[in-house]
C-alpha cells in the first residue's frame, strides 16, 4: 500500500491557516481522496493545557510550553486511536494546521531556536511532511485580521511579535533548507486566489495518488 502524503499548513496568527485548511480538505474530499484533517495544538489533555497557557488562564515558562507542545507533538503522531503516523502508514492523506515549524518560529522569539529543533528531533525523525505550506502575509495585514474577526487575542498575537515570529520562519526555512519541502504562497488576497495558489503547488502531489 502506498503511504498517504502529509501537508502542514504554516503561518503567523491570522494568516487564512484555518480556512484555507478547510478549503483544501472541502476540494481533496470532492476528489474522493482519502484524508484526514487535524490541527496542533490538539484536542488531547497536553493540547488543553496548552491552550490554557496561551489564553492567560494559566502561567507557564516559555520553555515549559515549548516542551509540551513538543510532547502533544509526539502524542499528535503516536496516540494509539488517532495517532497520524498510522493513518499516513495505511494509505491516508493527513492534513494538520500547524506542525513542528510553528515550534521553530513562535518559540524562536524567546529562546535559541536551535534547542526548539533539538527537542523536537524525534518528532522530525518520525515524519517531516511530504510539503509545508507558508501562508505569508505581513504582521500588519494579519492583526487586522485578527482584530476584525475575533474578540479576543492569545499569547502571540501582537504586532511586533507577529511580525518577529515571521522573521523566524524564515530564519528556519532557511535553516532546514536542506531536509524540508516549503512553499511559500503569497496570501495577501482573497480567500479563493490563496486557494488556488496553494492548489498549483500541491496538485502536481496530490493528482498521482488519485490515478
Amino acid at each position: 500500500m502506498e503511504r498517504g502524503k502529509f501537508i502542514a499548513f504554516e503561518g503567523i496568527d491570522g494568516s487564512g491557516k484555518t480556512t484555507q485548511f478547510n478549503l483544501l480538505m472541502s476540494r481533496l474530499s470532492k476528489l474522493g481522496l482519502k484524508c484526514y484533517g487535524t490541527k496542533e495544538p490538539t484536542d488531547s489533555p497536553i493540547g488543553s493545557l496548552i491552550r490554557q497557557i496561551l489564553t492567560g488562564r494559566i502561567k507557564a515558562d516559555n520553555r515549559v510550553l515549548a516542551n509540551l507542545f513538543a510532547a502533544d507533538r509526539a502524542d499528535h503522531l503516536l496516540n494509539e486511536i488517532d495517532g497520524i503516523y498510522k493513518k499516513i502508514e495505511n494509505g491516508v492523506t493527513v492534513i494538520t494546521d500547524r506542525y513542528y515549524f510553528s515550534s521553530y518560529a513562535f518559540h524562536g522569539v524567546d529562546m535559541d531556536m536551535d534547542w526548539v529543533i533539538n527537542i523536537n528531533a524525534v518528532n522530525a525523525a518520525i515524519l517531516r511532511p511530504t510539503v509545508t505550506i507558508f501562508l505569508d502575509i505581513t504582521a500588519e495585514r494579519a492583526m487586522q485580521r485578527i482584530n476584525k474577526e475575533r474578540f479576543h487575542t492569545e499569547l502571540f498575537e501582537t504586532e511586533e511579535r507577529l511580525k518577529l515570529t515571521r522573521e523566524k520562519y524564515f530564519e528556519a526555512f532557511a535553516k532546514l533548507k536542506d531536509a524540508e519541502t516549503v512553499a511559500v504562497i503569497d496570501a495577501d488576497a482573497d480567500a479563493e486566489t490563496v486557494a488556488e495558489r496553494i492548489w498549483e503547488k500541491l496538485s502536481g502531489i496530490i493528482m498521482p495518488v488519485l490515478k
